[in-house]
């Protein structure tokens, strides 16, 4: 008995004919018809009642068919249980404070590995510490070094925010601008920017913002409004339009340098990563 036999036992059931499931099966009829007989030989047991122009399945058949799916179907856990723990393999968990870094690290583990996975989570600067720490992440990405003895970090990613003015507005033509000058306005803004959003509610007490959270829903009234945007100078960023000019802000809380972190008991996968990081960057 073959697992080839199963499945052809079962497509025939499927499709109801031994026609219509050779069709399916790219056989021919008669290759199907000697495939099947084989596996009543087998099973020492006719699998079909059978007349001039039909076969149905009878009792012992049907049997064979519940029996059938059960082994196809553990066949089928098998494979998707290898799958799992290969795409576990392959997968990087990475807690980050803000979404470009990870859009970094991400060009970054492809160009060494296309077949990596990155598995991004926005969290607090906290959260990302202490998932580092207990090992429910592989990586962490902060706002700062994560300087402990079971820990190495390097410089990943430096990232500059700027006001992204519209045509028009009163601060089009300004080459730079403060927070404080900024206080007061109504902004546009994405929801999902981690860090950013957390530098916007302590440096602009005084703005009003209108979220969203869908960053295509986002990037398309960013196209139309007359509101103020916020944009930075990260490569992956989509945010720029002819319609606005980046504005540099010249605080020092517009200026950030993201860190990424693994622990000393890593895998080599994640090790080799930082350290091509730390190549590239020529930071630690």
């Amino acid at each position: 008995m073959e697992l080839e036999q199963l499945r052809q036992l079962d497509m025939i059931a499927r499709c109801g004919t031994m026609q219509a499931a050779s069709e399916r099966l790219h056989l021919s009829q008669s290759a199907l018809s000697r495939s099947v007989r084989r596996l009543e030989d087998d099973l020492g047991q006719k699998l079909f009642d059978r007349t001039r122009n039909s076969m149905r399945l009878n009792a012992m058949g049907r049997l064979a068919l519940e029996h059938a799916r059960t082994i196809l179907a553990e066949e089928q856990r098998l494979y998707d249980d290898f799958a799992a723990i290969a795409k576990r393999a392959r997968t990087l968990r990475v807690a980050s404070v803000a979404p470009a870094p990870t859009w970094r690290l991400s060009a970054m583990a492809l160009e060494r590995d296309p077949t990596a996975i990155i598995e991004p989570d926005l969290v607090s600067e906290d959260e990302a510490r202490t998932r580092l720490l207990n090992g429910t992440c592989d990586l962490a990405i902060t706002a700062g070094p994560i300087d402990l003895p079971t820990t190495s970090s390097y410089v990943l990613l430096k990232e500059d925010l700027y006001a992204n003015v519209p045509k028009g507005h009163v601060l089009y033509n300004r080459k730079s601008l403060t927070f404080s000058e900024l206080d007061g306005h109504t902004f546009l803004v994405y929801g999902g920017i981690g860090h950013w959003h957390q530098v916007h509610e302590r440096m602009l007490p005084y703005a009003q913002f209108v979220a969203q959270s869908d960053r295509t829903v986002f990037l398309q009234q960013m196209r139309t409004s007359d509101l103020l945007t916020f944009t930075t100078n990260a490569p992956e960023n989509t945010s720029a339009h002819e319609s606005r000019k980046p504005i540099p802000i010249t605080d020092p809380e517009a200026h950030v340098t993201f860190w990424l972190s693994t622990r000393a008991d890593a895998s080599e996968q994640v090790k080799a990563l930082l350290e091509s990081v730390g190549q590239e960057t020529g930071e630690a």
